[in-house]
């Protein structure tokens, strides 16, 4: 047999054995592959981790905003999601989730996240015409003024108090809109956001479904940003839970001294 023939067959044998080995019990099929958690880029397994928590398995009935909303999908176009899951929202209980703020997404899972939920929840058929600008920068370069506090609160009497009751501080049919704790933690963009959108999931219309006695009527780009102003207007230095009118803060008690 010549060198040639029995390099052949050695490279016969090996590409054999390993075929052999790929066939062996319990060995992990392709798919069972392990695959690092930066890898993963499906969509399901991204959002059921990273959002479902805060934002309903479904992108509904969370804790914070749902993404099923065709209204919110349609304002805030994809740059907007994509930043939010970036950098998250300072001061907020929104984290950042990018690897370079110190998160643990990609920017190609952040993609995929974003890519996937205007794909499922998006739905131009429910949006309409007419959509209000989605951040007080869009409603400026809009040639739209800024929001103003004092034409604010007339504009939340008006179109807003019938659930949220007189000066916001809750009604018959939804909660306070001035609670301290609940502004601390909400940005700007959120209660804009917030009154455009609405918060279908729990009952709440959005802009094109204020007022009073059943006479809905869509709010204007300058209502929107003036009831905005209005309602930052009422964050407190010292935000937290209040006390019925006419208690007292109970008092600090210093520390007992060990004997």
């Amino acid at each position: 047999m010549t060198v040639r023939c029995l390099w052949a067959a050695a490279v016969a044998l090996s590409c054999a054995g390993a075929l052999a080995c790929d066939s062996l019990p319990g060995r992990p099929t392709e798919a069972d592959r392990y695959v690092r958690p930066v890898d993963v880029v499906d969509f399901d397994t991204l959002y059921g981790e990273h959002c479902s928590g805060c934002h309903g398995a479904n992108g509904r009935m969370g804790a914070a905003r749902p993404l099923n909303d065709p209204i919110f999908l349609a304002v805030a176009d994809k740059d907007d999601l994509v930043q939010a899951m970036r950098t998250g929202k300072p001061g907020t209980p929104s984290p950042a989730f990018a690897v370079s703020e110190g998160g643990t997404l990609s920017e190609a899972q952040i993609e995929a996240i974003a890519t996937g939920i205007l794909e499922r929840w998006s739905d131009s058929r429910a949006v309409g015409a007419n959509l209000p600008p989605y951040s007080e920068a869009d409603s400026l370069a809009a040639g739209h003024a800024p929001g103003n506090p004092a034409s604010g609160a007339t504009a939340f009497a008006r179109h807003c108090s019938g659930c949220h009751g007189d000066g916001g501080a809750g009604g018959p049919k939804a909660g306070s809109v001035v609670d301290g704790s609940y502004l601390a933690l909400s940005s700007d963009q959120s209660l804009r956001t917030t009154v455009i959108a609405g918060r279908l999931d729990l009952g709440m219309p959005n802009f094109r479904g204020y007022g009073s006695a059943g006479q809905a009527t869509a709010l204007r780009p300058q209502e929107i940003s003036n009831i905005v102003a209005w309602l930052a207007a009422q964050r407190r230095e010292f935000p937290g839970q209040t006390y019925p009118e006419g208690t007292t803060t109970p008092p600090m008690t210093a520390p007992k001294k060990r004997s």
